[in-house]
């Protein structure tokens, strides 16, 4: 395989895998529904400039009401509640949830009407994942370690997996632009709108100053905004025209690991044998759904129409 398409795909699964532990230190200092709007207004509004300037088709209203849609869906519901949680719980934790976005497609997409049928492979797939969940937050009996997250946090982050998921099922059939980076730019705007709106209901603006900003929550908003959503999903873009769809979403695979080992890292945050069994049963029962046809074609949906982490 060409060295380019390795080289765009070891900075997905960097990138990606990073944004957790950056979206840790920001909320250290900035309500999190605030910085998450604050990051997509600004990375959607220069992806909408650039291909406006490369001049893509104009989205017509019907693809702006679908692309609000799916950044209310994406982006508030999924990413906005992410912020939230990472506020009670470690950022490896919140990624190994979110990353069972595959779990949570074949579970809707085998409930709604008209939805694709599991195979017997999807379903051992989803019993071994939600197997793994428990491992991860539930009683001492199941792993011998006492529970240590925050149950709110928890259910918090399974609900924004839960909603990114509804979020990539709508984009399948939603009327959006041709253009990858056009429709990200549109649903980021609309998204970062929801954001705020959420910010103002929930009391943020009422206990925000810019003075009590850290360097820390800077920084790490500054490489959400550049690295984050606009390097990396530039990258994505160029692999879903380059490279095998398969291989492309193997970043689900690698970025709760990144995520684990960076947050160990750089944040100390606890790397126990509970979360590393949990982490092997997750992501293996990930593959192992993504290893059916079915799944593989629902996970390939999605992959096609997400947006940045």
């Amino acid at each position: 395989m060409k060295t380019k398409t390795w080289l765009a795909l070891l900075s997905l699964y960097i990138i990606w895998g990073s944004t957790y532990l950056a979206i840790l230190f920001v909320v250290e200092t900035i309500p999190p529904f605030i910085s998450a709007g604050v990051r997509f207004l600004i990375s959607g509004l220069v992806l909408l400039s650039w291909r406006m300037l490369a001049r893509d088709p104009m989205p017509s209203r019907s693809q702006w009401r679908s692309a609000a849609i799916v950044g209310l869906l994406l982006l508030v519901g999924g990413n906005g509640l992410l912020s939230w949680s990472e506020q009670r719980i470690p950022s490896g934790v919140a990624a190994l949830l979110i990353g069972t976005v595959p779990l949570w497609l074949v579970l809707i997409e085998a409930l709604r009407p008209g939805g694709i049928r599991p195979t017997w492979q999807s379903l051992l797939g989803l019993a071994i994942g939600f197997a793994g969940i428990v491992v991860l937050i539930g009683p001492a009996e199941f792993s011998g370690e006492a529970a240590q997250f925050d149950v709110m946090g928890i259910l918090v982050c399974l609900i924004a997996a839960f909603i990114w998921s509804l979020g990539s099922i709508y984009s399948r059939s939603a009327d959006l632009p041709q253009s990858a980076l056009m429709t990200t730019g549109m649903e980021m705007v609309a998204g970062s709108i929801g954001l705020f709106l959420v910010a103002t209901l929930a009391g943020e603006w009422k206990h925000f100053s810019v003075g009590d900003i850290s360097q820390q929550s800077l920084y790490g908003l500054a490489y959400l905004i550049t690295i984050g959503s606009l390097i990396g999903f530039v990258s994505y873009a160029w692999l879903l025209r380059h490279a095998p769809i398969s291989l492309v979403a193997t970043y689900a695979y690698v970025n709760p690991l990144v995520a684990i080992l960076l947050g160990s890292a750089l944040a100390q945050e606890p790397l126990t044998p509970r979360i590393l069994i949990a982490a092997g049963v997750i992501v293996g029962s990930v593959i192992l759904v993504n290893s059916s046809k079915k799944s593989a074609d629902i996970q390939a949906d999605e992959t096609a129409g997400a947006v940045a982490e």
